[in-house]
């Protein structure tokens, strides 16, 4: 997408939300058109510049940093991701309307969201498949995947109780290989909401979700994202046991900082190279043919960041 068309896309996104500010019941809310084009039918290889951003655990009621990083979105072109926990408290059609809509929901159009647990308070999730619609993939499974630039990005639902289960046979993990062995690429990012990579206090590593992290080292994918601790780590590359591997490690970040409370850190894990707890914020890929660049982009009136670089598996 040019210059132009990505203003476009800005411009009629800020009018949709503007005109829903005051959004109190279901109805205010445009339904959602068509999925953005955001990438091709099989990755680009020689592709430059593609920009992936986000965060999750975001739209609160009553509250203002969820508004302050949809702001940050409105200063940064590409492809929104979400990493879950869309909307508190339950994930209800009225939630979206009107804790969500006002802040991130002007970027609808081109986001592409992962479910959480509070997505699923709302029985099946029907307020947050039906906020999204197509963009969030097949309402019975939650996970999906697309190209961006030279990159696939695989998009996992770790609400596996609600999906008839994670483990290496199940439905999900078995697409997974799938998509990862007909995707020829080299360069994969995979998001979801319950982390397997954490120091958070709040919630510890999911380990429902080793068989498809374990799915997605064996296929030399480059990074993982997840949220549902609401504070900002990256780890070092490491294998599914958390042994470090700069040859083909997965690089994890945990990016719960779109609006919701922040948590505590708990005892550090190994590999983890950079946390904070009090700071609200974004991370912003820039996808390039055989690398990438990450950068947490904070809320204004706070200082901490983090920003570097790596190459592709």
């Amino acid at each position: 997408m040019g210059e132009r068309g990505v203003l476009l896309r800005l411009l009629g996104a800020a009018i949709l939300g503007a005109g829903c500010v005051a959004c109190a019941d279901d109805s205010a809310v445009p339904p959602p058109g068509p999925p953005a084009t955001v990438g091709n039918s099989r990755p680009n290889p020689t592709a430059t510049g593609a920009v992936l951003v986000g965060a999750g655990d975001i739209g609160v009621c009553g509250e203002t940093s969820d508004e302050s990083t949809a702001n940050l979105l409105d200063q940064i072109p590409g492809v929104v991701f979400t990493t879950g926990d869309n909307v508190y408290d339950d994930g209800t059609a009225k939630d979206f309307s009107s804790c969500f809509q006002p802040s991130w929901g002007r970027h609808r159009d081109r986001m592409r969201p992962a479910p959480g647990n509070h997505d699923y308070d709302t029985e099946d999730a029907r307020g947050y498949f039906g906020y999204f619609g197509t963009a969030a993939g097949d309402p019975a499974k939650g996970y999906y995947s697309y190209n961006l630039g030279a990159w696939h990005i695989v998009v996992l639902n770790s609400n596996c109780d609600q999906i008839g289960g994670c483990f290496d046979e199940s439905e999900q993990a078995r697409w997974l290989a799938a998509d990862l062995a007909a995707t020829p690429t080299r360069c994969t990012l995979a998001y979801w909401h319950h982390p397997y990579f954490t120091s958070g206090g709040n919630h510890k590593p999911e380990k429902s979700m080793q068989a498809l992290v374990e799915v997605l080292y064996a296929a030399g994918a480059d990074v993982v994202v997840a949220g549902h601790n609401h504070n900002y780590e990256r780890f070092g590359k490491q294998n599914p046991a958390y042994d470090p591997d700069d040859a083909r490690g997965l690089r994890a970040f945990v990016v719960g900082t779109g609006g919701g409370g922040l948590y505590d850190f708990d005892t550090v894990a190994p590999n983890s190279e950079s946390r904070t707890d009090d700071t609200h914020g974004v991370l912003k890929f820039t996808l390039d043919a055989e690398s990438y660049r990450w950068e947490f982009i904070p809320v204004p009136g706070k200082t901490y960041t983090d920003e570097g670089t790596d190459v592709c598996h």
